[in-house]
C-alpha cells in the first residue's frame, strides 16, 4: 500500500539497503541499540533543522526560542537530565518565529523547519516511550560514519554550503524512510506499525529540503544532489565496522 509512497524515494537513492544489514537489523540482540540510535537521530534531524533557520533565518529573540524548545531533548541525550515525563508535555514553541530583516530565505523556510523539527521531537518522544514501555534504558553511543561522511564535502562558501545542507538533509530523511520501510516487516506488531507510519512524514520532510535547496540555489542543483547521491550510497553499500540505524554494509 505503500508502493507510491516509496518510488520516488527509491528513484531517489542511487543504491537499496544491503540485504545484510537488514539481516543484522533484525537480530533481537540488536534491537537496543537500533532504537536508541533512531531516538538520537530524531533529535539530530531537529537540531539541524534548528541550526539552518537559526545561522540564516529567524530574528535573536526567535533563535533563543528554538534553543530553548530543544534545550530539554539534549540535556536528555548529551546529560541525561530528565525523564520520559519530564519530555511529556516539552514539544511545544514559546514564541511565534519570525524571520530577522536581513534574511534572504524568509518565512517558506521558517515554516518548513519549524513543522520538521515539532515532527521530529515528537518521533524522538514515541521511540522513547516504546523504550520505556519495554524496560529499555537509554546509554549513550557513539554516532557513526554517516552524516559526518556527508557534512565533510559540503561547499564552504554560501548560499551552496546552505543548498549541499539541505540536499545532505534531504539523503538522510530519504534513506530514514526507505530503511524504516526494509526493517518494518521483520519487526513486531508495535514497532512495525510505528516504522510504516513514520513513511508518510519521512517523505515529505525529504521533498522539503529538496525544493528549499533549489529555491535557495541561483543554479540547478542536480549536479549536487548527483555528487551527494553517490556519496551516500558509497557510505551505505560499502563494509562498515560500526553497526548503527544508517551505517553500511556490516562487517
Amino acid at each position: 500500500m505503500y508502493d507510491d509512497l516509496l518510488a520516488p524515494i527509491k528513484s531517489f537513492l542511487l543504491c537499496e539497503t544491503p540485504e545484510k544489514w537488514i539481516e543484522k537489523a533484525k537480530q533481537p540482540e540488536q534491537l537496543q541499540l537500533l532504537l536508541t540510535d533512531h531516538m538520537i537521530c530524531e533529535l539530530k534531524a531537529a537540531q539541524t533543522a534548528m541550526y539552518l533557520i537559526r545561522k540564516y533565518a529567524v530574528d535573536k529573540d526567535s533563535g533563543e526560542a528554538l534553543l530553548a524548545w530543544l534545550a530539554p531533548y539534549e540535556a536528555f541525550i548529551y546529560r541525561k537530565q530528565g525523564s520520559i515525563e519530564d519530555l511529556a508535555s516539552k514539544n511545544k514553541l514559546s514564541k511565534q518565529i519570525l524571520p530577522k530583516s536581513t534574511s534572504a530565505y524568509g518565512q517558506e523556510l521558517i515554516d518548513k523547519m519549524v513543522l520538521l523539527i515539532k515532527e521530529e521531537l515528537h518521533h524522538f518522544y514515541q521511540v522513547l516511550e516504546i523504550m520505556h514501555q519495554r524496560g529499555i534504558s537509554y546509554e549513550s553511543i557513539t554516532p557513526s560514519r554517516y552524516a559526518k561522511g556527508m557534512i565533510s564535502k559540503v561547499t564552504s562558501y554560501e548560499p551552496y554550503t546552505l543548498v549541499d545542507k539541505l540536499i545532505i538533509g534531504a539523503y538522510i530523511e530519504a534513506r530514514s524512510c526507505e530503511r524504516f520501510a526494509k526493517l518494518a516487516p521483520h519487526l513486531d506488531d508495535e514497532l512495525n506499525s510505528f516504522y510504516v507510519s513514520l513513511l508518510r512524514s519521512e517523505a515529505r520532510h525529504y521533498q522539503d529540503y529538496l525544493s528549499l535547496a533549489q529555491q535557495i540555489s541561483p543554479e540547478d542543483i542536480t549536479p549536487r544532489v548527483e555528487f551527494f547521491g553517490k556519496l551516500e550510497a558509497e557510505l551505505i553499500s560499502s563494509p562498515d565496522s560500526d553497526f548503527k540505524f544508517h551505517s553500511g554494509l556490516p562487517q
